[in-house]
């Protein structure tokens, strides 16, 4: 966008609106996302945070438009009439309160995915454990195995 662009309440409102649109889709993958790691399902995983990846890099290209004006936010307020300066407010009221549901989700997702870590780990040194304890109880058991193969001849 030009500087005449950026400087027009309607381009930055119509701006304000695609990326609360971001977000929303960004919640609504967040959702998914926590599906599929409840479930288990990798793949498709996967594809959900392929698809958040594209939402944010459309979400960079509209704070590029906003990223200065958000700086004089008080002084851009200011120039809109009453209603456009409500729709602003509650676009951006709006666009935190996703922010916060998408970052809280998140958070849960890394928690639950790093106790799945943990628990795999764990079950990892009780399998290891378990063969070695194995393997000590058949050698006082039954005493060593003889070489399967006969180097001497």
């Amino acid at each position: 966008m030009n500087s005449t662009e950026s400087n027009n309440p309607l381009s930055t409102l119509k701006s304000l609106s695609e990326q609360v649109e971001c977000h929303r889709r960004l919640a609504k993958l967040s959702q998914i996302q926590h599906e599929h790691i409840r479930q288990g399902h990798v793949e498709q995983l996967l594809e959900v945070l392929k698809s958040r990846q594209s939402v944010v890099e459309q979400m960079s290209e509209a704070e590029k438009t906003l990223g200065p004006i958000k700086k004089q936010w008080t002084t851009f307020l200011g120039q809109l009439g009453d209603a456009d300066r409500q729709k602003a407010e509650s676009l951006v009221a709006e666009s935190r309160q996703l922010l916060e549901q998408i970052t809280a989700a998140d958070r849960d997702d890394a928690l639950v995915l790093q106790q799945r870590r943990l628990n795999i780990g764990k079950q990892l040194r009780q399998t290891t454990s378990a063969r070695q304890v194995n393997r000590m109880y058949g050698a006082a058991a039954y005493g060593q195995r003889p070489p399967r193969m006969d180097v001497k001849r």
